[in-house]
Parts: C-alpha cells; sequence; structure tokens
C-alpha cells in the first residue's frame, strides 16, 4: 500500500464512522467510494500485475575501462492477461562509489508474449560492479496500491583495466633486441640453418671443413638463434612504492598491457603481484580479472626464483620508482637467459633497458624506443582514447 492508499482508507473508514455518528448520509457515500477504491485498485494490481521473468546480457561481453557498456535485459511474460504499464528497477553499485538505481519503464506486454529493455552501464573506471536484484513495479491508476515482483537475481561484472597493444622485442632489434640476442648465444648456437663464406671475424670453430673441401672458398655453419618464449610480468603492489593513486593505475594499465601482448604474441606468460601467481593458458584473462579488483597492499611479493621456462625470457618489473619493492625483489633474481626490465611511473627512465609510464604518451614512445618500433599508431592511439590515469 502506497501513502495515497493509507490516506484513503483512513479517510473511508473516517467518514463512515462521522457519518453514522451524526447521521450524515453524505460521509457514508463519501467513505464507501474511498473503499470502494481501494478494493478496485486491489483487483488491477492482482490482475493486471505482469507475471515476468528476465535475463540478463552484458554489451560487449568484456568490458574494458573507457568502453561504452549497455545492459539488456530479456523480458518473457507468462501471464494469461495482457499486463498495465510496470516499472523496472535495479540497483547498480559500484566499489567505493555511491550505488545508483537504474529505473526503467515497460509498455503493456500482451499474455505470454517477450520484450527486451536496456541501459548503459558506468564503466568509466577499473572495478566490479553488482547489478540486481531486479524487480518489477506495478501500481494501480489512482496510486493507492503497488506491487513489486522479483524479475532477476544479482550478477556480476568485470570492468577491466584498459590494455594498449604492444609489439614484443625481437631478437636483434632494438636496445632491447640486441641485449636479448647476447642472451639467447648463452643458450648456444641454435639449430643448423645454413652455409655461408667466410668473412673476416667469424670463429675458425664454425668453419665447415668438409663443405669447404668441396667449394672453392671456406663455409661456415650459420645457426639459427631462438627468440624470445617467455615473459614475466611483476606489477609492485606496495603504496610506498607510488606517488599517489594516479601512479598506481597506471601501472595497472602498464602490466595489462604487458601480460594481454605477451599473451597474443603467444608467450608463455606469468603474471604476478601481491598475494597473487598467474600463469598457464588463461592467464591473461585471469590477470585481468585481478587487476580490475586490485589495490594496493602491503602483501610480499611471491619469491621470484629462475623461471624454468625454456628459451630466452623477459622480466618486467612495474613500480612507481626504481627503488621500490618490486625492483627490489626482481634484483635478486639470476638468470643468464633473462633480461630484465623496469618500467617506473613516477620516474624517467634510466638507461636504454628501461621504460617510463608517468603519461599514457611516454610509455608508448618509450617502450617503442626500446624494442626498436615505431610509436606512430600507438601515439594515434593514445590520443583518441583516454589517459591511462583515467583507467
Amino acid at each position: 500500500m502506497t501513502r495515497f492508499g493509507a490516506v484513503a482508507i483512513v479517510a473511508g473508514l473516517g467518514s463512515i464512522a462521522i457519518g453514522r455518528m451524526f447521521g450524515v448520509i453524505e460521509l457514508f457515500v463519501i467513505g464507501t467510494a474511498f473503499l470502494a477504491s481501494l478494493f478496485a485498485a486491489f483487483v488491477f494490481v492482482a490482475v493486471r500485475s505482469p507475471k515476468v521473468s528476465g535475463a540478463r546480457r552484458i554489451r560487449p561481453t568484456a568490458l574494458v575501462a573507457g568502453d561504452v557498456g549497455r545492459v539488456e535485459l530479456a523480458l518473457q511474460h507468462h501471464g494469461s492477461v495482457r499486463s498495465t504499464r510496470f516499472g523496472l528497477t535495479e540497483r547498480v553499485r559500484r566499489q567505493h562509489a555511491a550505488d545508483h538505481l537504474a529505473e526503467l519503464t515497460v509498455e503493456p506486454m500482451a499474455r505470454m508474449s517477450m520484450a527486451s529493455a536496456g541501459y548503459q552501464l558506468p564503466t568509466t573506471t577499473r572495478g566490479v560492479i553488482d547489478l540486481g536484484p531486479l524487480h518489477a513495479e506495478t501500481r494501480d491508476p489512482l496510486g493507492l496500491l503497488r506491487r513489486v515482483r522479483l524479475v532477476a537475481g544479482v550478477d556480476r561484472v568485470i570492468v577491466a583495466p584498459r590494455a594498449h597493444p604492444l609489439e614484443m622485442p625481437e631478437l636483434g632489434n632494438g636496445p632491447l633486441g640486441r641485449h636479448l640476442l647476447a642472451q639467447a648465444r648463452r643458450l648456444g648456437p641454435g639449430e643448423f640453418h645454413s652455409l655461408r663464406e667466410y668473412v673476416d671475424g667469424d670463429e675458425p670453430r664454425t668453419i665447415h671443413w668438409r663443405a669447404s673441401a668441396r667449394s672453392d672458398a671456406l663455409l661456415v655453419k650459420q645457426h639459427s638463434v631462438e627468440g624470445l618464449r617467455r615473459m614475466l610480468v611483476v606489477l609492485d603492489p606496495d603504496p610506498a612504492s607510488y606517488a599517489d593513486a594516479t601512479s598506481f593505475e597506471r601501472a595497472i594499465t602498464v602490466a595489462a598491457s604487458l601480460v594481454q601482448s605477451a599473451a597474443d604474441a603467444s608467450l608463455v606468460t606469468r603474471f604476478v603481484t601481491g598475494d597473487c601467481d598467474l600463469r598457464g593458458p588463461d592467464v591473461a584473462t585471469n590477470a585481468m580479472s585481478t587487476l580490475a579488483e586490485i589495490a594496493p597492499s602491503t602483501a610480499p611479493l611471491p619469491t621470484l626464483d629462475r623461471d624454468p621456462g625454456e628459451g630466452v625470457g623477459l622480466l618486467v618489473v612495474v613500480s612507481g620508482s626504481r627503488s621500490g619493492a618490486g625492483i627490489r625483489s626482481a634484483s635478486s633474481v639470476v638468470d643468464p637467459t633473462q633480461a630484465t626490465v623496469t618500467v617506473t611511473t613516477d620516474q624517467p627512465a634510466r638507461g636504454n633497458i628501461s621504460a617510463s609510464a608517468r603519461s599514457d604518451a611516454e610509455f608508448l614512445s618509450s617502450w617503442a624506443k626500446m624494442v626498436g618500433r615505431s610509436s606512430t599508431r600507438r601515439l594515434a592511439t593514445a590520443a583518441a582514447g583516454t589517459e591511462m590515469g583515467a583507467g
């Protein structure tokens, strides 16, 4: 019963009582009319209230901070009578933000029919959004009574941080590629590839004497060098490593970009932060879910032992400063087949094998310079999108 319904029942009973006390027929009529309107409202709500069930669909299915998200509601009316117009209400709850109430109006539905409705989701920042429960509310034309039915339960939506596509380093290309090439040579000469003529500076042990005997020139064996095979991304979660919350958000975007790009390049990828150590075929998906909810933490990083994976490896540590806990932890790793790269969100890069992310454009530019690739396309993407601090 609504506030107007309560007023109607009090007015009806009061009118009848006063009419009987003073013998005023008109008050009897007025009181009866009030009560009759309540009875009519009860019948209307009982008969015309929709028997609706619903299901949610989130578009796009994988939400990223900055995207335009939408909740689509598929409704089905199971009643045998045409419903009246009714409203849908759903609570939208975000971490560290005020709740939002989504309110929709649905036109009358024919018996055993289907309809759809929808609303936009606030996806300006990463995080977790809880939707529901979804209720349908029916009121009579006079607004005396209302009926609320449960349409759908509670769903959880994950808004992942924005991840920028990055080029992975190639051996011999750019400062990082040349460093990785030196690392690769420590694994041995690799597989035999072809023969070529000897030039000054070649190692005498590479001469293929049997083939040279059948040729007019000395021939040396040329071997293929194995490329980058694995990447370990470490995100420093210690709040003391960052100047402010915006700096930490930039670090999250950098880590998401590295993990997603490494997985897309078919590298054996591992992601470590706080008490979280992710690896395997679903590492990118699991890392995005973790990064959507992560908050600064003083939990120590897992022990970064030498990665047992095969081939050349790359360890990338993301922290606010070079004195951060994550960089100190990574410095203890001894692996002659793995190169270490630091990405700082509060300090400029130091040396050729490091990058800085004090802004979106700076990170993309310094990473491209380090791997020896053009950053034109990525800078254009960064200019068109939001700054990393917003994600």
